[in-house]
């Protein structure tokens, strides 16, 4: 069994525990996952100080959307989940971008530096502006066996995208992806992603697109027919294309991803996404919906149940939600995490960031996708 603690750093309060088992000893930890707003990553003294505290431990630095500790959701933190495993083996790796020619290249390397034997579980988190999620997803999905479950998530700067940090240890900095990889059989591990946006307005066909910029959509401006949605917002682009995402369907088979605008170009009329946008495939504009999206929320925690052997409760749940999520809920944004809590109980150790995209298969698929505008958790338990 495994055991935890979570503390959350704020410059107004210093260091604060928000949840700790019994049997948790600080030297026996063996991965920490540090959850933080971007500029507290830049004091060595801060990220030193972590390393310090857990110093038998894999750290791994993650800049954020927002922090998630418990059921509370906060900015300007730095959310320290600690995890003492006392039967599962792991191992972590870090790349950076710039040595690769392609982030599909970066992705597939990923199971190669951990080594497959014994894999069980592959917990990704990769720089959120540098790297293409679309072919870092294909890449790692590719070079792993399907039997290992592949989730994580894109960092995050709050609202500003500009640039995201990542890293490993004492490695911190731009472009990075850690891959940290979970072995044994003691290990029980399940996932699951929402959304909760209402579709609108017609199917339309991306008939123009290079990777993730979108160019046409039946023959006509993209850029222009959702300036004619978007009506009034129009003129608050590109910040209120978070709040209308798009809806993609790449085949009949699989299940629709949901896809993030970034920024528009008004010169060619197109529209860059965070995710690839593939030529030939289906879209349908989204609104946002307060009550569906923390209903999604729910969905999510409860797909990721382990129906087959309920009495296996989660004790670690990992949560990682978009910004856009973030933005609409404002000042709700503690109900989405409050409504997986009531699905899995208060006696569970909750931790997490808001992302600027969300890694994990899609419930019919065991596939790693990217997604946007998604609630997903990976749930851990250790027998």
């Amino acid at each position: 069994m495994m055991n935890l603690t979570q503390v959350v750093f704020s410059e107004e309060k210093g260091w604060n525990t928000t949840y700790k088992t019994t049997d948790f000893s600080p030297g026996k930890a063996n991965l920490v996952l540090a959850f933080s707003a971007k500029k507290l990553l830049s004091d060595t003294e801060l990220t030193d100080s972590i390393q310090e505290r857990y110093p038998n431990a894999e750290v791994v630095f993650c800049s954020t959307a927002g922090e998630i500790a418990g059921v509370h959701v906060d900015d300007d933190t730095i959310a320290c989940t600690a995890i003492q495993f006392e039967k599962t083996s792991l191992k972590t790796t870090i790349l950076n971008i710039g040595d690769f020619e392609s982030s599909f290249e970066l992705g597939s390397k990923i199971p190669e530096a951990l080594g497959v034997s014994g894999l069980k579980h592959i917990l990704l988190i990769s720089d959120g502006q540098l790297v293409n999620g679309t072919e870092l997803t294909n890449g790692i999905s590719e070079a792993t066996p399907e039997s290992v479950i592949i989730t994580g998530g894109m960092a995050g700067d709050a609202a500003n995208f500009s640039e995201t940090i990542v890293g490993l240890n004492k490695e911190i900095g731009t472009g990075n992806v850690v891959g940290i990889g979970f072995y044994g059989d003691h290990l029980n591990v399940k996932y699951g992603t929402m959304g909760g946006w209402d579709e609108f307005g017609p199917h339309r066909t991306v008939t123009k697109s290079n990777g993730n910029i979108l160019y046409e959509l039946d023959g006509k401006s993209a850029l222009d027919l959702y300036k004619k949605y978007l009506g009034p917002k129009a003129n608050e682009l590109p910040g209120s294309a978070l709040l209308f995402p798009l809806s993609m369907q790449t085949t009949p088979e699989r299940e629709p991803l949901v896809r993030t605008i970034l920024s528009i170009n008004e010169d060619d009329k197109s529209m860059i996404f965070a995710g690839d946008i593939p030529q030939g495939s289906t879209v349908r504009f989204m609104k946002s919906n307060f009550d569906r999206l923390i209903d999604g929320a729910s969905i999510a925690a409860s797909n990721s149940l382990d129906k087959e052997n309920d009495h296996l409760k989660p004790q670690l749940v990992l949560l990682i939600s978009c910004v856009g999520r973030k933005l609409v809920l404002d000042q709700r944004i503690e109900e989405e995490v409050e409504a997986v809590e009531e699905v899995f109980g208060k006696n569970v150790c909750y931790g997490g960031f808001y992302s600027y995209g969300e890694l994990a298969p899609s419930q019919r698929n065991t596939k790693c996708d990217l997604h946007n505008q998604t609630m997903t958790l990976t749930t851990y338990f250790e027998s």
